[in-house]
């Protein structure tokens, strides 16, 4: 099991309608910035930022929108927005391009990302990803709308959290949990919660043919967010032309519940986005030269009388 050394420290980036807050492994290494599911920290991803960080990366993660550190209150929820939050990140950062990795709805914020801008996205990797509207019953809708009236909405969020690892779970998942817990009870927190709940997906679902960057898709078997995880991603690797990964018993978030079973696979697409990347990088240097305008120096032998 991969273990997580200490969270990098925080820092916060203004955008036109808040405040995002993001943690920065920094160097100089090709960038990844790393997207968690709604109701989540940043720290999801601490279970592959150390074995990313070793393989040279800069690995950025950010809380979203009404989670983590970044500010509770947005008029702006959406995984459309949140893919601008991201290609600001990158901006920032000094332009991309960068792989963008998203879980669950954040999935939606990475194709956001690739969609308005591919020349700052040159692949996404999809965990657990939940880009189109799921199928719920009358049931589920009641007991959906019921939970999060009462006081007791965040245990009862807290509860299906947990069941979204139904192997194993990590061994600082109680720690984890409690983070969160703590995260929960600040303002605003909830509301945003469940503001981003009720968000439906048909937006996303619609650019999916329009997305043309690299995409690893990674579900776990086990996913109780969909009714065939397995069918759902071969479903949406057929929409983005993509790869994908199944791992077996894992659930929503197989990259924390079984990183050492994501990871080869992570690694092998990212090393192929930084190949790719050097290899038109060198091409279009090699343009550059022949294209060169500036004249020739003269012959030292023309010089002479």
């Amino acid at each position: 099991m991969t273990h997580a050394p200490m969270t990098p420290e925080t820092c916060f980036l203004a955008v036109p309608a808040g405040r995002i807050a993001f943690d920065d492994t920094g160097g100089s290494g090709p960038l990844v910035v790393a997207i968690p599911g709604m109701g989540d920290l940043r720290t999801e991803y601490r279970h592959v930022r150390p074995a990313l960080q070793a393989a040279g990366y800069r690995v950025v993660t950010l809380d979203v929108r009404g989670c983590g550190d970044t500010a509770a209150a947005w008029h702006d929820y959406s995984a459309h927005a949140i893919g601008r939050d991201a290609l600001a990140l990158i901006a920032h950062l000094g332009g991309g391009p960068a792989v963008i990795l998203g879980n669950s709805f954040a999935a939606g914020a990475a194709l956001w990302a690739a969609h308005e801008d591919a020349a700052s996205v040159c692949g996404v990797v999809l965990l657990g990803p939940m880009v189109r509207d799921q199928p719920l019953s009358w049931w589920s809708r009641l007991m959906l709308a019921a939970g999060f009236a009462g006081p007791w909405r965040k245990r009862l969020w807290l509860g299906y959290r947990d069941s979204l690892f139904p192997t194993v779970k990590p061994p600082d998942h109680a720690a984890e949990r409690g983070a969160l817990a703590r995260n929960l009870d600040e303002p605003g927190r909830m509301a945003a919660l469940r503001t981003m709940i009720g968000l439906p997906k048909a937006d996303t679902a619609a650019i999916l043919p329009q997305v043309r960057v690299p995409a690893l898709i990674v579900m776990g078997t086990k996913d109780p967010d969909f009714q065939d995880p397995v069918a759902e991603a071969h479903w949406l690797a057929a929409q983005l032309q993509a790869t994908t990964l199944c791992i077996d018993g894992a659930g929503h978030y197989p990259h924390a519940e079984m990183p050492e079973r994501v990871l080869p696979s992570l690694l092998a697409f990212l090393a192929a986005r930084r190949l790719a990347h050097d290899d038109v990088a060198g091409f279009q240097q090699r343009l550059e030269v022949r294209e060169d305008p500036r004249p020739a120096p003269a012959d030292a032998a023309a010089d002479e009388p």
